[in-house]
């Protein structure tokens, strides 16, 4: 019986192996490669056992490192411009459509159709668009009768540009959600606001952002982490230039790595970028329990009223 007992203990540990096995595999080592490689000075022409053991210079160079400073600010201003925009403008649209339209389904298909075209594509789109004498955008102004703006030649004008792409591609993440957790409300709570009397926006600013703000906490978190990501839309559109005007953290760590040939130099790079997305998640997530308990209190009050 004791043994009969013990199996039972075991069992869900038998069955959680396998996945904690591809964990530290998938995950785990290779995060641990990266950072025993960030205290090394490592080229590709070595094996990473013949690298000398440097500890925390390359760490300490980048903050001296005025291209790795100015990256690094190009890259929390893109993340926090692309994310304030793509969850007003998402949320605003999930808010506008939440009702019984006719074609619904269709527009809902249109809306993700940027989010499933390939990277490349969009940025190839994209720079096709932003052409100077060819591109649509130039061509329009010119039939109006203003001068071409230079989108990707100008430092200014290749940020907003790179900006407008990612907004395109991913405020339909945000509405798809949005619209999810809209239409998942529980109704008690928008008929009890209608009877003592709420205008349309106080239901809004009272009943549907709180109880939506779980949801809109996971889908802000996701959307930030991808934007310390973005690499391959920035890269075919201006290869991080004109001068480091577009160049993210990113597409810094891959020009060190592929065209620098400094593997430790990027590692430490990479851990940097590292520690500041765990310490965002990690807020994100307290603020996110604290919201769920704030929208578990409104539901409980709803049901009770």
């Amino acid at each position: 019986m004791t043994s009969v007992s013990r199996i039972n203990r075991l069992t869900p540990y038998m069955f959680l192996a396998p996945a904690v096995v591809l964990l530290v595999v998938a995950l785990l080592y290779p995060i641990g490669y990266m950072i025993y490689a960030s205290f090394l000075d490592w080229r590709p022409s070595q094996y990473i056992g013949e690298a000398e053991f440097v500890g925390l210079r390359n760490y300490i160079n980048l903050w001296n490192d005025e291209a790795f400073r100015e990256s690094f600010g190009v890259t929390l201003k893109f993340a926090a411009v692309v994310v304030t925009l793509e969850m007003f403008i998402g949320v605003g649209l999930a808010l506008l459509l939440d009702r019984n339209l006719r074609g619904m389904a269709a527009l809902r298909t249109i809306f993700i159709l940027p989010m499933m075209i390939a990277p490349i594509v969009v940025g190839l789109m994209w720079r096709y668009m932003y052409h100077p004498t060819v591109g649509i955008f130039n061509r329009t102004l010119k039939d109006w009768g203003f001068e071409p703006i230079p989108w990707l030649s100008d430092g200014t004008w290749s940020f907003v540009a790179v900006i407008i792409a990612d907004v395109w591609q991913w405020t339909p993440f945000i509405f798809i959600l949005s619209l999810a957790a809209l239409q998942s409300l529980p109704q008690s709570a928008l008929e009890a606001a209608e009877i003592d009397g709420a205008t349309d926006w106080q239901k809004v600013w009272h009943i549907k952002l709180p109880l939506m703000m779980p949801v809109l906490i996971v889908a802000l978190l996701l959307r930030l982490i991808d934007a310390f990501k973005v690499l391959e839309v920035i890269l075919v559109m201006t290869n991080g230039g004109p001068g480091l005007s577009t160049e993210i953290l990113s597409l810094r760590i891959y020009r060190t790595a592929q065209e620098f040939q400094e593997l430790g130099v990027a590692a430490a790079m990479s851990n940097y970028l590292l520690i500041l997305l765990i310490i965002l998640t990690t807020i994100m997530f307290l603020y996110n329990k604290g919201a769920e308990n704030r929208a578990e209190r409104l539901r409980a009050a709803a049901q009770e009223a």
